[in-house]
């Protein structure tokens, strides 16, 4: 894909980009819909991502492409819509609104964005945030820690694209590394690589796209974590504890014995929201720890405990996905998995083992085709490894 950006670039600009900067999809096992409420969370980068061939401007225009899309957007770097545009380059607008507020700019640049997996639940949203923001970074020879770039990418996520998310998506794609799984606190960004042990058994990452594309502002992932924060609100309340604005209210606030002392006064959709992120916090803890031994077994297990939560406490998954967690359930060589990102469309990620690798793909595909046969030719199986962050 690298190769075709680069292609597609010198076709259009007639000559070669000067750089090409490349941002990995994440996966998520353990800690999904807990980031916004300060939760822990385990993730991967894959080896599959998000490239941007480039050449810097010196007008100050932005330029970019898209091989998945067909609009080209162009902008100025001192001339930003304060608004989105509701299509496919808001993203990034928003990096170079909210990287202008931060830093002076004065140089733009033109390039081809290519992604080298169908879009929904690995979190391209992230990574073309992530690495549209490394070029703009690197034409205008400013320097940022990974932090400032994961707080940048998550404002744009928050205050122009208006999606409700937490870091989750850009942590795992900026600290991950290749046979190490990440182990996050993302109320105080502490994070712990934990190394793959040598006596573990082997793993791939596989991802199963269940042919079907969403978007998270238009989904009722924004509802979800509303949800969260009423239930942390009436929690704090009914504890007599102080409790100040809304939007600045999260689970991780109330400790867990709070919640079971009045978790039978929260209206029902708000007490399973809760049960969803406290059993999840508990999971991921227990899935580090399983880790560390080299026990995929459990830490599989965990995962799919974590896919069932998120259908039946958090209440996300397309019935694509409810369908594919299901077969995933009873098919042997997988350690465990569920659905990838909010739930709402885009695909599952599952740990297996790469010696039934072919039994998995031949059964996955033959029961899923079978229940949504409309989707032959848009459903996708994919095997990845672990990679670095960007």
């Amino acid at each position: 894909m690298q190769q075709l950006c680069i292609k597609k670039f010198t076709e259009l600009y007639k000559k070669e980009p000067s750089a090409v900067a490349f941002c990995p999809y994440r996966v998520c096992p353990i800690g999904a819909h807990s980031d916004h409420q300060h939760g822990l969370i385990t993730g991967f980068a894959i080896d599959k991502g998000i490239y941007l061939a480039y050449s810097s401007k010196q007008n100050g225009v932005v330029e970019l492409g898209s091989l998945q899309f067909d609009k080209r957007a162009q902008w100025h770097i001192n001339s930003i819509p304060e608004t989105k545009r509701n299509d496919w380059a808001d993203y990034l607008r928003g990096v170079t609104l909210e990287l202008s507020i931060r830093h002076k700019l004065s140089t733009g640049l033109c390039g081809i964005i290519e992604g080298t997996l169908p879009i929904g639940g690995l979190s391209s949203s992230a990574a073309v945030t992530l690495v549209f923001l490394k070029a703009l970074c690197e034409v205008n020879d400013i320097q940022l820690s990974d932090l400032e770039k994961i707080e940048i990418a998550v404002a744009v996520e928050n205050r122009y694209v208006g999606v409700s998310s937490g870091k989750l998506d850009q942590s795992c794609e900026i600290y991950s590394r290749a046979n190490h799984l990440l182990y996050l606190d993302t109320l105080n960004d502490q994070y712990e690589l934990i190394p793959t042990v040598p006596t573990m058994k082997p793993y791939d990452i596989a991802i199963f796209f269940s042919g079907v594309e969403r978007s998270l502002a238009g989904s009722k992932f924004n509802m979800r974590v509303d949800e969260c924060r009423s239930a942390a609100y009436a929690l704090k309340a009914f504890a007599g504890m102080e409790y100040g604005k809304f939007y600045e209210t999260h689970l991780r606030e109330v400790p867990v014995e709070v919640y079971l002392k009045y978790k039978n006064r929260l209206p029902e959709n708000w007490a399973k929201r809760a049960e969803h992120w406290y059993t999840e916090f508990e999971r991921v803890q227990k899935g580090a720890e399983a880790w560390r031994k080299g026990d995929i077994d459990t830490f599989g297990r965990l995962c799919f405990e974590s896919g069932w939560s998120s259908i039946y406490n958090y209440e996300t998954g397309s019935p694509e996905l409810k369908t594919l967690y299901e077969i995933m359930t009873h098919t042997d060589g997988i350690y465990g998995g569920r659905f990838s990102g909010a739930g709402f469309k885009g695909c599952c990620m599952a740990l297996i083992d790469p010696a039934f690798r072919d039994s998995i793909e031949r059964k996955v595909e033959m029961e899923y085709l079978k229940a949504f046969p409309d989707l032959r030719g848009k459903y996708q199986f994919v095997v990845c490894k672990s990679a670095d962050g960007i």
